[in-house]
C-alpha cells in the first residue's frame, strides 16, 4: 500500500499567558491581606478558613505562572512538540494544594466547635470580607474568559478555584451574621467546615481534568461536529475518510486522518488535496495540528488499519464503507 503522511503547523502563534498568572498573584496577596485582616478583627474560624484558602490561590497562582511559562516554550530538539502539557501539571497541583488548606480547615473548625468562642468587631470583619470576595469574583472572570478562548486548563482551573473562593466567602458571612443575629457561636464552625467540604469537591474537580488530560483525552464532541462535517462534505464518492482521532495539549489541539483518495491520483494530487483539507480544518480551528495518512480508496489493506479507537466520521461502521472486493482481489 503506497501512502504519504503530511502536518503543518496552526495559523495562530501560542498566546503567552503569564499576564493573568501575575494577575491571580496579585488579587491573592490583597485578598489574604484583607481576610487575615477581618479574621484577626472577629476572631471568627470561618473567617479565618476564608484566608487559609487565599493562601492556597497564591501558591497556586505562582504555580500556574511557572507552568505558564514553561507551556509557552517553544519546541526544542529535546521536546519536539514543546511543553503544553505543563499546564495540567499546574491544575493538578492546584488541586492537591486545595485538599491541603480543605484539611487545615476542618480541623479548625472541629476544634472550634468543641471550644466556641464569641465574635468581635462583625460588622468591620464582614465589609472587609465582601471587598475581598469582589476582588477575587472579578479577576475569577476575566481568568476563565481567558482560559476559554485560550484553551488554557491553567486559567481554567485557577478562575475555577477563585470563583469558588467567592461562593465559600458569600457563605462564610451568611453564617458569622448568622452567628450575630442567633448567638448560637457553634454555628461559625458549621459554616467552616462546610468550607471545607466544598473546597474537596473543587479539588477533586481539577484534579480529574488534570489527569484525563494527560492521558491524552479527547477533544470536546463539540469540536468532533466542526472537524466531521467538514469531512463528511468532502466526501463525494471518490474521496472519503475513515479513522479519525483527537486529543489535545493545553492550547494545542491535534488529529490524524486516514484520507482515501482515487487509485489513479498522483502523489502531488493527493498532496495537493491534503492541503486545502488542512487549511480548511484551520481556518476554523487555529490551533488544530493535523496529520493525514493518504491511502487509495479500492485497496482492500486500506481498510485494515483503522483503529479500535476512533471518532465516527459517517455515523456508522467505518469498515463497512470498504468498496467490495472483487474475484482477482479474492484470488490474490
Amino acid at each position: 500500500m503506497s501512502s504519504t503522511e503530511t502536518s503543518s503547523r496552526p495559523v495562530r502563534q501560542k498566546v503567552d499567558l503569564t499576564k493573568f498568572a501575575w494577575l491571580s498573584i496579585a488579587a491573592a496577596i490583597v485578598t489574604i491581606t484583607l481576610k487575615a485582616g477581618a479574621w484577626v478583627m472577629t476572631g471568627s474560624v470561618g473567617l479565618l478558613s476564608d484566608a487559609a484558602e487565599s493562601v492556597v490561590n497564591l501558591v497556586a497562582a505562582v504555580v500556574a505562572l511557572i507552568a505558564l511559562r514553561v507551556a509557552f516554550r517553544p519546541a526544542t530538539e529535546r521536546f519536539l512538540y514543546g511543553r503544553a502539557r505543563a499546564e495540567y501539571f499546574s491544575a493538578a497541583v492546584e488541586g492537591v494544594m486545595i485538599f491541603a488548606a480543605a484539611g487545615v480547615i476542618l480541623v479548625t473548625a472541629v476544634e472550634r466547635f468543641l471550644n466556641p468562642r464569641p465574635l468581635e468587631n462583625v460588622g468591620w470583619g464582614l465589609a472587609i470580607s465582601v471587598i475581598a470576595s469582589l476582588v477575587n469574583g472579578g479577576v475569577a472572570l476575566v481568568l476563565l474568559r481567558a482560559g476559554k478562548q485560550h484553551d488554557s486548563i491553567t486559567l481554567r482551573a485557577d478562575g475555577k478555584h477563585l470563583m469558588t473562593d467567592v461562593v465559600t466567602s458569600a457563605g462564610v458571612l451568611v453564617g458569622v451574621a448568622l452567628v450575630v443575629l442567633t448567638g448560637w457561636e457553634r454555628l461559625d464552625a458549621l459554616v467552616a467546615f462546610a468550607v471545607g467540604v466544598n473546597i474537596i469537591v473543587t479539588g477533586i474537580g481539577l484534579i480529574t481534568e488534570s489527569v484525563s488530560g494527560l492521558l491524552d483525552k479527547a477533544l470536546p464532541d463539540e469540536e468532533h461536529e466542526v472537524i466531521t462535517e467538514i469531512l463528511r462534505r468532502r466526501t463525494d464518492g471518490t474521496v472519503t475518510f475513515h479513522g479519525l482521532q483527537t486529543r489535545e495539549a493545553g492550547q494545542e489541539k491535534y488529529m490524524n486522518v486516514h484520507v482515501l483518495v482515487p487509485d489513479d491520483w498522483t502523489v502531488k494530487r493527493g498532496h495537493d488535496y491534503i492541503e486545502g483539507l488542512e487549511h480548511e480544518l484551520m481556518g476554523v480551528m487555529p490551533t488544530l495540528h493535523v496529520l493525514t495518512h493518504l491511502e487509495p480508496i479500492s485497496d482492500p489493506a486500506s481498510y485494515e488499519d483503522i483503529p479500535e479507537a476512533h471518532v465516527p466520521i459517517h455515523g456508522e461502521d467505518e469498515a463497512a464503507l470498504r468498496p467490495p472486493r472483487d474475484d482477482a482481489d479474492a484470488q490474490g
